[in-house]
């Protein structure tokens, strides 16, 4: 293998190179040069893997709960042994900087979770017919599938793994074919573990023919996505026309963000700095909308400017103290360009940034934008960069309805030292998340995150993640 890494696809215990036998290549964003390849996954190897995850499904299913809790334990101990090695490699694919990188050790993290509450799949009693004791189970789907992105694949695939596996499903799945590296340094600790073959198959691939293959299957009868809100209405029309399989979807955001005049505003600016810089925007759930109540908006500006210019330095990934990254290829470069272009032409207020930085790789300059219309796109649509809208409001109706005027609902936060305000915001903000003085990417690990509207259905993380993964069933026992 010339590759300084693994580059083949994880079928049934073993590494193995694609039926086709093609490859793709893989880039670094900061210098946009070539750094290997990988194998591509066809409408074969999905079929094998689905094959392998099927044969391996009775028997990880009737292992107890905490057997299957100890593999899991197992391999997230392996995997902390890598953090540097994956650290390193999606800082090389898709620019993430070794220096502040969160989302890796939070993947061991979220694995451990899930694999301690492996015992804690209970269904409920009843005993409201006399002639009758009722009872609910919850049971594993089977083989099921998963599709994640290319902007935290460790963490996506540890959410994804963990509640599906714990529950006793096996699974297939597929990596973005931007960052596949990390997910199988995963696969290697598998195999360096002896993890029962076929429990967990990854691929390398794209969206066609791989995922495609996997939304389609009818072997697979539970898939879960997160991405872009058009690939995930694709998803589910590709789902109800093979076996109308169960999908859990985390989509798109424009997470709104809410200041009032009593608020801790240095605590705030410096709260909405790091949620856009973070991954270089490329987050769903960055808050790239900031209301500011109107007599703290010169204030808050000031200070929101100085906080993402002092966060946004950018630089080499690898580097040690280097905070900000590239965008993840061309295609989200260009993206994010063309709506700084948009913002020139509609002639809005950039008051930092606005344009591409003057170096090799896909740099672009953040940037913030003052008192943008709210029929404009860049406030309306995701832009996935370090482009931040803020705007001023007079009153709390008027910042509300602004709020939840948006087709996306996946987080949202509310800065202000008066609980019952925040309380009361809180009920009426149209998201699945709402943080009180703390924005993206703040989550708890005991607690359901996912998307209201366009940002997706169903539910991660806590024990609603263990419920998604598991059938329902009631049986009925004649007294």
């Amino acid at each position: 293998m010339a590759a300084a890494f693994e580059n083949r696809l994880f079928i049934d215990g073993e590494f193995r190179e694609a039926r086709s036998g093609k490859t793709f290549e893989i880039f670094n964003p900061a210098t946009t040069k070539s750094i290997g390849v990988v194998y591509e996954a066809g409408v074969e190897d999905v079929d094998a893997a689905v094959a392998a995850a099927g044969k391996a499904f009775e028997s990880w299913s009737e292992l107890r709960a905490a057997e299957r809790a100890q593999w899991l334990l197992r391999l997230a101990t392996k995997l902390e042994e890598e953090i540097p090695e994956m650290t390193r490699l999606e800082a090389l694919t898709m620019g993430k900087p070794v220096h502040n990188e969160f989302s890796v050790p939070m993947g061991v993290e979220v694995l451990r979770y899930f694999a301690n509450r492996a015992p804690d799949v209970q269904g409920e009693t009843s005993l409201n017919d006399p002639s009758l004791f009722g009872m609910t189970i919850r049971q594993p789907y089977g083989v099921v599938g998963a599709i994640i992105p290319w902007n935290t694949p460790m963490l996506m695939l540890s959410m994804k793994i963990g509640p599906a596996l714990a529950t006793g499903n096996t699974m297939v799945l597929k990596s973005s074919e931007k960052s596949p590296l990390s997910c199988l340094v995963v696969a290697r600790c598998l195999a360096d573990i002896g993890f029962p073959p076929g429990v967990l198959n990854i691929l390398n691939g794209f969206g066609r023919p791989c995922g495609e293959a996997i939304a389609k299957h009818m072997g697979i009868r539970k898939l879960a996505f997160t991405g872009s809100t058009i690939t995930g209405k694709a998803i589910k029309i590709a789902a109800a026309q093979s076996n109308l399989k169960n999908v859990t979807l985390e989509l798109g955001g424009k997470s709104p963000m809410i200041v009032f005049e009593d608020a801790d505003l240095a605590r705030a600016a410096s709260d909405a700095a790091a949620s856009i810089l973070a991954i270089s925007g490329q987050a769903c759930m960055a808050s790239s909308r900031i209301y500011v109540e109107e007599s703290k908006a010169v204030t808050f500006l000031k200070l929101v400017t100085a906080e993402v210019t002092k966060a946004g330095v950018s630089g080499d990934p690898l580097a040690e103290g280097t905070c900000r990254g590239p965008q993840a290829d061309h295609v989200q470069y260009d993206r994010i360009l063309n709506f700084l272009d948009l913002a020139k032409e509609e002639k809005l207020h950039v008051t930092l940034g606005g344009a591409r930085e003057n170096k090799i790789g896909y740099y672009i300059q953040p940037t913030i934008i003052y008192e943008p219309p709210e029929t404009s796109k860049l406030v309306q649509d995701e832009i996935f960069g370090p482009v931040l809208c803020v705007s001023t409001f007079a009153n709390e109706r008027d910042v509300i309805q602004r709020a939840n005027n948006t087709e996306y609902g996946l987080y949202a936060s509310v800065y202000t030292n008066d609980l019952k305000r925040a309380l009361k915001i809180s009920k009426k903000l149209q998201a699945g998340t709402v943080g009180v003085n703390v924005t993206s990417p703040t989550v708890s690990l005991d607690l359901p995150f996912g998307g209201w509207k366009q940002s997706g259905e169903g539910r991660e993380l806590g024990k609603h993640a263990l419920e998604s993964w598991t059938e329902l069933k009631t049986v009925l026992i004649g007294m």
